[in-house]
């Protein structure tokens, strides 16, 4: 039997198309869980521990301190840049002002003009109505809560 005379061009497809099934098995062997594991690992957000109400969690210092941390960094960033100076108090302040709060006015409008359909409803079912100040009070305080 006379041996087989291949080209440089043969050979290196006959690699590839031997080599084509062991990648598309290692492919689906190493995927797997792959997709799962997308956005996850030690240096992600959702990694990230959650306060859970401790002492300083959502408390006024730790707002500012933050948004005075991120105005800071920003002005470094700035500088580096060759941009003007930024006033980091100024900004700061403007931001902590600007900011809506808890006790937003429309927030309790809104939640005023829902204890009012509420004690509407109440009132066609037979039942007492709410007090509107002291509901809208409660339900602004369990949104305070949720946002800490």
């Amino acid at each position: 039997m006379a041996p087989i005379a291949l080209s440089v061009g043969e050979t290196i497809l006959l690699i590839a198309l031997a080599a084509v099934p062991f990648a598309i098995l290692a492919f689906v062997l190493g995927a797997r869980g792959a997709l799962g594991q997308i956005g996850s690992g030690p240096l992600s957000i959702e990694q990230e521990p959650q306060p859970r109400g401790g002492a300083t969690a959502g408390t006024p210092e730790t707002r500012e301190a933050e948004v005075r941390q991120m105005v800071e960094a920003k002005a470094y960033r700035r500088r580096r840049r060759g941009e003007g100076e930024l006033d980091v108090d100024a900004e700061v302040d403007r931001l902590l002002d600007a900011a809506p709060g808890p006790e937003d006015a429309e927030l309790a409008a809104e939640v005023r003009q829902l204890v009012i359909a509420r004690n509407e409803r109440r009132e066609r079912r037979g039942e007492q109505p709410l007090d509107v100040e002291s509901e809208v009070a409660r339900r602004l305080a369990e949104l305070r809560e949720l946002g800490s």
